[in-house]
């Protein structure tokens, strides 16, 4: 029995060293790309192009919020200025006067900061589905079986996000 036992042994140890060397004869040939999407966004013409046109859609809402906040600083100061010569109704009426200023000012920039956050994942959203469209066509091309986008550590000759912004901006 011994004999069968070291002989089922001897069988699973050469099929397992078998196996590993048909993966390390497949790992080979099997190639890896990464593509950096902070890069695309910070770098590439698209995602530039989507932060001048975020810059002038909000840019007037932006001064209006600015704006306000002078506003309310302004009259905040005045208020801190007065306070001890104003009588009590006095004191009372601007003190709800600036209470509701900053309510305004507070909702006025939660919107628009929403919708600007908004604005700019619709912005980026479109940016990575173009970056995509891209990573493909230079994976098809250059025979990639695996492209990341994410990762902790990788090798910079595995790194084809400049191929990829080079793409995105001849492809205007």
């Amino acid at each position: 029995m011994k004999s069968t036992y070291r002989d089922v042994a001897r069988h699973a140890l050469a099929a397992t060293l078998l196996g590993v060397a048909a993966m390390a004869s497949a790992a080979q040939d099997f190639k890896i790309g990464f593509v950096s999407t902070d890069r695309i966004f910070r770098d590439s013409a698209a995602a530039k192009a989507a932060q001048t046109k975020l810059e002038q859609e909000f840019a007037r809402r932006e001064r209006e919020v600015e704006t306000l906040g002078n506003q309310l600083r302004t009259a905040s100061e005045k208020f801190e200025k007065d306070a001890p010569t104003l009588s009590e109704s006095q004191r009372t009426t601007r003190q709800r006067q600036l209470v509701e200023l900053d309510r305004e000012f507070q909702r006025k920039r939660r919107e628009f900061q929403e919708d600007l956050n908004q604005r700019k994942n619709e912005e980026l959203q479109q940016v990575l589905e173009r970056a995509n469209r891209v990573i493909r066509q230079v994976a098809e091309a250059e025979k990639y079986d695996l492209i990341i986008q994410e990762a902790v550590y990788i090798n910079p000759k595995h790194d084809i996000t400049e191929k990829v912004i080079n793409g995105l901006n001849a492809a205007k």
